[in-house]
């Protein structure tokens, strides 16, 4: 099966993924939800690895943090990875770690040259380990840091051009960051590289309930209609990748995600490659 549009797998959907039969269909898990010995839930992912392919999507291993990854991470991720043989592994661009302390949340950082040889060399080791070539995602950001020496969509083809990376497009996390950082989500979607991009995720945001007036990507709310409108921008330029629906917070019923799933999946569909509009 060649994937093409697919779910984030939650538990309480185990028995509706096992069984559904949508041409295309993948599935996509947070490997350090997995990293166990055995038990239920790899047990289930068991079942749905043999109808569906799955992609492990990483939020642990700290890739923009000032240290090397955690090395039994890695040992456990390829433990996983080699177990479930997933058609994508991915990380964040982000870090989450410093010096034995964990934080709860994907942290942004000053894009400066050296954070970009550290990243390099993170993901380096991160590809070593596992064998195989990664993606990172864009992250989403709310408020403007500075010392800045790259704009984002430079690192990431920085980072891909020196690592042999891919990238995973978040396109809410475009639409959030443009939306609170002031600039053109069209202007980036359109500058970054066509042959990196490996995955596309897509995912719903809020307006902040403080009244900021900031976006934040809660996962948590069906995709907005400007994010579906960037997405069929960005792959009638690129063309067809396998996208994600992503739902990580007030999660409805399958049928409702799987809804989601099947117009992202017509949207790949619909492009001819012949007519594809490359920038």
């Amino acid at each position: 099966m060649i994937p093409t549009a697919g779910l984030g797998l939650k538990s309480q959907h185990y028995d509706d993924a096992i069984i559904c039969d949508a041409d295309g269909l993948w599935f996509e898990v947070h490997p350090e939800n997995y990293m166990s010995a055995g038990g239920p839930r790899l047990a289930a992912l068991e079942a749905v690895r043999e109808r569906h392919p799955v992609s492990l999507h990483g939020v642990g291993l700290s890739l923009a943090a000032d240290a090397d990854p955690d090395a039994d991470h890695l040992r456990a991720l390829k433990r996983l990875a080699d177990r479930f043989e997933p058609f994508v592994v991915s990380e964040h661009l982000a870090w989450s770690t410093h010096r034995g302390a964990h934080q709860p949340d994907l942290l942004p950082f000053p894009r400066t040259r050296a954070a970009l040889d550290r990243i390099c060399d993170n993901v380096g080791r991160m590809q070593d380990a596992l064998g195989r070539r990664v993606l990172v995602e864009n992250p989403s950001l709310y408020l403007p840091l500075q010392g800045h020496a790259l704009d984002e969509v430079d690192f990431l083809t920085a980072l891909v051009a020196r690592t042999g990376c891919g990238l995973l497009v978040d396109v809410n996390n475009v639409f959030v960051s443009a939306s609170n950082l002031g600039y053109a989500a069209e202007t980036y979607l359109d500058a970054l590289p066509a042959e990196a991009i490996g995955e596309i995720h897509l995912a719903g945001h809020a307006p902040d309930p403080g009244g900021s007036g900031l976006l934040i990507d809660t996962h948590g709310a069906p995709v907005a209609e400007a994010v579906w409108a960037l997405f069929e921008r960005l792959i009638r330029r690129i063309g067809p990748r396998p996208t994600l629906i992503e739902r990580d917070d007030d999660i409805p019923a399958f049928a409702t995600l799987l809804a989601e799933r099947d117009r992202a999946a017509a949207v790949l569909a619909s492009i001819n490659t012949a007519e594809l509009h490359h920038v």
